[in-house]
């Protein structure tokens, strides 16, 4: 069903597909994303938001994705061409692009996970808060994070080209279990700690007066969050959707996803909080740099920080790559759908554009929050959006009869997946879209600017 003959991959076990796809979403959205999310929110507080929008946003759209990908058997780009028509048919680029540019500073930010993995191994971490941020400015642009992220991406590369079957799955069978035993362990470690009871009424214990005070940043933050965590709205569900060759139960295979992906979020909550609690450093330290400033401060602190330490920041980047090859995929089979390439030449020219799009989140900061923002806030939200609003109001009978595929018939199940697609997600994100918008002008107008005065 491609717009060229070349036979299309396909998942060898139900078990592959349910792996890349919870590692798709346990990544750089899980343990680096998050943790500074629910500090620069106010703790428990976002985290109560961002799991009501898993459930009530986050499951209907994924089952979208995952309709769309499975009835279509295409990329975004493909998919959309086949099920909308006029305006509709343009929004998969939408998906191609969010991909495109996520994985661009994604993979600059993987380069500081191996960067601090060997930092605990070969010295140890700086328990002084100033000392600790300045060693991570340093490192965190310039010539050494650039060619860590040629590193990171070169990885990323390597496991696309091979395929499938013999990449993508063989590789995601290794390590998703490896990151979900990795984090179990750290948080059985993380809660022997002094502070851990502190830090769990932080995390756990939700101030009402604070999500009311705060909502206007509450909400498209862990609307966001969720959407950036599932891997929705990059167009990743509907290629990994894409591949299946049977009638999979797509609810239930959604359900067992996010299960996975929001316990790994949320236990990585249980590990990062009692750490920083115990250590005396501000949960609410906000930016992109949070973990690698005051979470390694912390490591500093500890007993044995440096081996807890590198294990930690292992697994991140073990996570971020787990991540990065489903956002390359994205890109590469429209590549190999629509235009016929093979898929190694796929792999490495668009794993080289991503590389040049990332080396300026490497050169500064500013340049990363400045990618970040527009593709997490703005690009991320508006294609999950469109699309919500074209199979919700558009292609609603076709949606049920390809969801039912594996299933039977939903009754009045069915209906409530459409409503809950039509009236909460549509709304959720529309307000998430418009308030983004707001705070990426906001970013524009203040730190953008003041760095391009400082130029």
């Amino acid at each position: 069903m491609s717009s060229v003959d070349i036979p299309r991959e396909q998942w060898a076990t139900r078990i592959g597909f349910i792996f890349a796809a919870v590692g798709s979403a346990v990544g750089l959205g899980n343990i680096w994303r998050f943790p500074f999310q629910v500090g620069q929110e106010g703790g428990a507080g976002f985290l109560l938001i961002y799991l009501l929008f898993i459930v009530v946003i986050g499951f209907p759209a994924m089952l979208v994705e995952f309709v769309v990908g499975r009835y279509t058997e295409r990329n975004p780009v493909g998919a959309l061409k086949q099920v909308g028509s006029g305006i509709w048919e343009y929004v998969g680029w939408i998906f191609i692009a969010t991909g495109f540019v996520i994985l661009s500073y994604y993979s600059v930010v993987a380069g500081w996970t191996i960067r601090y993995t060997i930092l605990g191994l070969q010295d140890g971490y700086i328990a002084d808060a100033a000392e600790a941020e300045a060693q991570f400015v340093s490192l965190a642009s310039g010539l050494e994070a650039i060619l860590l992220h040629a590193v990171f991406m070169a990885a990323v590369i390597a496991i696309v080209a091979v395929g499938i079957e013999r990449g993508i799955e063989l590789a995601v069978k290794v390590m998703v279990p490896a990151i979900i035993l990795i984090t179990i362990g750290l948080a059985i470690y993380a809660a022997t700690l002094e502070g851990a009871g502190e830090a769990y009424s932080y995390y756990l214990s939700p101030e009402w007066g604070t999500i009311a005070a705060n909502w206007q940043s509450i909400v498209p933050a862990a609307a966001g969050q969720a959407f950036f965590t599932l891997s929705l709205g990059m167009g990743v569900m509907i290629t990994y959707a894409s591949y299946l060759g049977e009638n999979r139960n797509l609810a239930e295979d959604g359900a067992i996803i996010i299960g996975f992906d929001t316990a790994i979020a949320f236990i990585t909550g249980l590990i990062v909080f009692p750490i920083l609690f115990t250590a005396g450093v501000d949960p609410a330290d906000p930016g992109a740099g949070a973990i690698f400033v005051s979470l390694a401060a912390a490591f500093g602190d500890l007993t044995l920080g440096w081996l807890i330490g590198a294990v930690f920041f292992g697994t991140v980047a073990i996570a971020a790559l787990s991540s990065a090859i489903s956002l390359m995929e994205v890109v590469v089979s429209y590549i190999i759908d629509e235009r016929g390439v093979s898929r190694p030449t796929a792999a490495v020219g668009i794993g080289g554009g991503m590389f040049l799009l990332g080396i300026p989140s490497a050169y500064d900061l500013v340049l990363l929050d400045l990618f970040d923002l527009f593709a997490d806030q703005i690009l991320l939200v508006l294609g999950g959006l469109l699309l919500m609003i074209l199979v919700g109001w558009s292609l609603s009978e076709l949606a049920v009869e390809e969801l039912q595929r594996g299933i039977g018939d939903l009754g009045s199940l069915a209906s409530a997946w459409i409503w809950a697609v039509r009236i909460p997600v549509i709304l959720v994100l529309l307000v998430a879209l418009t308030l983004g918008i707001l705070d990426y002008y906001e970013f524009l107008t203040g730190p953008f600017a003041e760095w391009i005065g400082e130029q």
